[in-house]
């Protein structure tokens, strides 16, 4: 069990004007945890920390920038002096393909991996110095799973999340034991900014739900945290897993799921609840 949710505890969050982000800086502070928050809004961040009663810090910047990520790593360590939950959540959608061009490329793996790279290389050194109990969750996406075509950017850097949160996971077991933990949270169809929806559609999970998930989770020490949604079982969910890793081990085209001689028998198979 890992108990760090609590009162006492600080929690820096990315992202957190918005979707997951905002509903964990909530969620939080009902916790009674301070909070660190950092944005690229300072008008959404002052509204939203004028809604929390913790002690709560604000800083604007962009994750793709090691220097915005060294303030906030400054802003929390002089006003807290601790970071017991670190949350690299900041996240762009896009619209990337194969024929938009490099900058819209570079525009959203900026910042959904090299946000959580540098949130990582900055804050881990620090939080492995404390010698207490801490936690760094990065979020990914189930599009960095299982990879369906369409906005191939987004994809591979949330594929990168998933591999650099893994890695780190090891590297911080072998330098740090239970000290400090790493952990992947992994949303389904969440109603957020992203959903491009002014009302929230049925299969969708809201952004509370997901961070009730990762707090119950992270605190029985899960490493993975796969979201469903009300579209998608958990049962579901593993079966298109399995049917992923099964385009290596049967060697199947790529991305089988959605190829047009594969698409009938995959959708057969995934229906089967025995497999």
């Amino acid at each position: 069990m890992i108990d760090i949710f609590g009162s006492g505890g600080t929690a820096v969050i990315t992202g957190a004007a918005s979707g997951i982000g905002r509903a964990a800086a909530k969620r939080l502070a009902e916790h009674g945890m301070r909070l660190c928050l950092f944005d690229v809004s300072e008008d959404a961040l002052q509204a939203l920390s004028s809604q929390l009663s913790v002690d709560t810090r604000i800083v604007v910047g962009d994750v793709s920038k090691p220097e915005d990520i060294a303030k906030l790593h400054d802003t929390v360590y002089s006003a807290f002096g601790t970071v017991t939950v670190l949350m690299n959540n900041a996240a762009i959608s896009g619209n990337s393909s194969f024929t938009s061009g490099l900058d819209e490329w570079h525009r959203i793996i900026d910042v959904n991996l090299w946000g959580v790279i540098n949130g990582v290389n900055r804050f881990m050194p620090s939080m492995l110095a404390q010698n207490s109990r801490c936690a760094i969750i990065n979020t990914g996406s189930k599009q960095g799973i299982t990879n369906p075509p369409g906005n191939p950017a987004y994809a591979i850097s949330k594929s990168g999340v998933r591999a650099l949160t893994e890695q780190l996971a090891h590297a911080l077991r072998e330098e740090a034991g239970e000290r400090v933990s790493a952990h992947l949270l992994i949303p389904g169809w969440t109603y957020t900014g992203m959903t491009k929806s002014s009302t929230k559609p049925a299969g969708a999970w809201t952004a509370d739900q997901v961070v009730d998930l990762m707090i119950t989770s992270v605190t029985a020490g899960d490493f993975y945290i796969l979201c469903p949604d009300n579209a998608v079982s958990p049962e579901l969910d593993r079966r298109r897993l399995r049917w992923s890793i099964g385009d290596i081990t049967e060697h199947r085209p790529a991305l089988s799921r959605w190829h047009k001689d594969w698409r009938d028998r995959a959708n057969t198979w995934l229906a089967d609840p025995k497999n």
